[in-house]
């Protein structure tokens, strides 16, 4: 059985490439509604209607479990996805915040995010449960979504949009930014950057994609829901519910491979 993932768009596919290093045999696959894309700037109620709309699109296609690759549906629906579906479900936010409070040294940590993900207060709930000494500064950084989509991921307009919204937290003086969309990591370079030039060489950023992958990994593990290496190597799927012109050269960059093309589904 493929493990499910899904996101808001293709941004998701960060921690598809890092489940694929994780896992190389693990059969997924991946759900990327485009065409409702950006969940961050919709209320609670929408995204838990559009997240329960693509979980049971995967759970349709018989998925072992779901990895809820978006950090704005894992700040408002997962326990509402876990009431509704029979197969487990995991999110993004807990594994990024467990890593930021280890990585923290001054117990102040910012994160950027959506909108959406920011106003659910899920990264200060996560990190109070990592350690109730933590500060955490939030900071909606609503731009970065298109920049990455679009493939804007160097030059002035994302140093600029990036610094913009990097300006609060090295106010706040915090060492560790959470990437808390999964959109971010495309845009890792030039947010360590500015982030570097307004906080100095020692902050850290955290991109959670790796650490999700980990999580996932160990519980598949702990479920005995691992694939047998003796199948070879597994594949990805890709569906999306609109198909951009630019879709395989976006898919390539987030996934840092290529990749066949990608089925288009009507949820």
């Amino acid at each position: 059985m493929p493990l499910g993932v899904f996101d808001s768009g293709l941004g998701g596919l960060t921690v598809v490439r890092a489940l694929r290093a994780a896992l190389p045999y693990e059969e997924i696959v991946y759900l990327g509604d485009t065409a409702r894309v950006p969940y961050g700037t919709k209320g609670p109620a929408t995204v838990t209607r559009y997240a329960l709309t693509c979980a049971n699109h995967l759970v349709a296609r018989g998925v072992k479990a779901i990895v809820i690759a978006c950090n704005t549906v894992s700040a408002v629906a997962p326990e509402r996805l876990r009431v509704e579906l029979d197969l487990p479900v995991l999110g993004v936010i807990e594994p990024g915040a467990r890593a930021a409070a280890d990585a923290t040294r001054v117990f102040k940590v910012g994160v950027l995010a959506t909108a959406g993900t920011i106003a659910s207060g899920a990264y200060p709930r996560a990190l109070s449960a990592c350690s109730t000494r933590i500060e955490t500064y939030g900071q909606a950084a609503p731009l970065l979504v298109p920049l990455a989509e679009e493939g804007w991921t160097d030059g002035d307009v994302p140093r600029l949009a990036a610094r913009r919204y990097l300006e609060p937290l090295a106010r706040a003086g915090v060492d560790v930014i959470v990437l808390g969309c999964t959109h971010y990591p495309l845009l890792f370079a030039v947010i360590e950057e500015e982030a570097r030039a307004l906080l100095g060489p020692q902050v850290q950023i955290i991109d959670s994609a790796k650490a999700v992958a980990r999580e996932v990994a160990a519980f598949l593990e702990n479920r005995a829901l691992l694939r047998d290496s003796s199948l070879g190597e597994g594949s990805v799927k890709l569906l999306v519910t609109d198909l951009p012109k630019s879709f395989d050269e976006t898919a390539s960059r987030f996934l840092g491979s290529e990749i066949g093309g990608a089925e288009q589904v009507d949820l």
